[in-house]
């Protein structure tokens, strides 16, 4: 009839590419920040931040990378289409490698402890933790382009946008973003609490306490 809307549901392909969808963006943008803010924050006010940080970005998050990146995969696969040819399916890939660098780099640096090379380096902290540190927000950065590609351009692509994706996804896209980020920025003004504790904590190295930099007794 002119003038009806006829609407029906989603298609078992487009169900899964929805599913992968939604897993992917509670990965990368709720729990892998939602840790991240754990270090950021709980670390200038008590030595015990570390196991929630873990706990959140690896078992937490860990679960919810790997079914994110099959589910995408079974997804390009079921398009028909060669996979990590396209914008996001390489950055899915980028992604996941990247996590699991990190998610080793941080066993590294919390089990390898090496307080006689620690008092060598500015500041008390060794490379690695810098790189760990910029890895970390260069993942939530990849993700943060990766998840408005998925919702603008690949959505349409693979499913053929018979179901365009809400605008409210959208909208979610951008609060979600906003707050990520500016949570993150207000945490920097915690730096010079983080940095007194720090060089407490070389204090107490130098007495004859082992304790690393971020103050965790090794």
């Amino acid at each position: 009839m002119s003038g009806t809307t006829v609407t029906f549901p989603l298609s078992p392909f487009e169900n899964k590419a929805r599913i992968h969808a939604h897993i992917a963006f509670f990965a990368f943008l709720v729990a892998l920040p939602l840790g991240i803010g754990f270090a950021r924050y709980l670390r200038t006010f008590t030595s015990s931040w570390f196991w929630p940080h873990a706990i959140v970005n690896f078992f937490m998050t860990g679960p919810l990378v790997f079914t994110a990146f099959a589910l995408g995969y079974q997804t390009t696969t079921a398009a028909g289409t060669p996979h990590f040819t396209d914008p996001h399916q390489k950055a899915g890939l980028a992604l996941l490698i990247m996590y699991i660098i990190q998610v080793f780099l941080g066993i590294f640096i919390h089990f390898v402890k090496l307080p006689a090379l620690r008092l060598r380096f500015p500041g008390g902290r060794l490379p690695q933790n810098y790189l760990h540190a910029i890895l970390g927000l260069a993942i939530v950065g990849l993700a943060t382009w990766q998840t408005h590609y998925g919702l603008w351009t690949e959505w349409a692509f693979i499913t053929g946008n018979a179901h365009p994706v809400n605008k409210g996804c959208k909208h979610l896209w951008l609060g979600v973003v906003v707050v990520i980020w500016s949570l993150y920025g207000i945490g920097l003004v915690l730096l010079p609490r983080q940095f007194k504790q720090e060089r407490a904590a070389r204090a107490r190295a130098l007495g004859g306490k082992e304790v690393d930099v971020d103050g965790v007794e090794g």
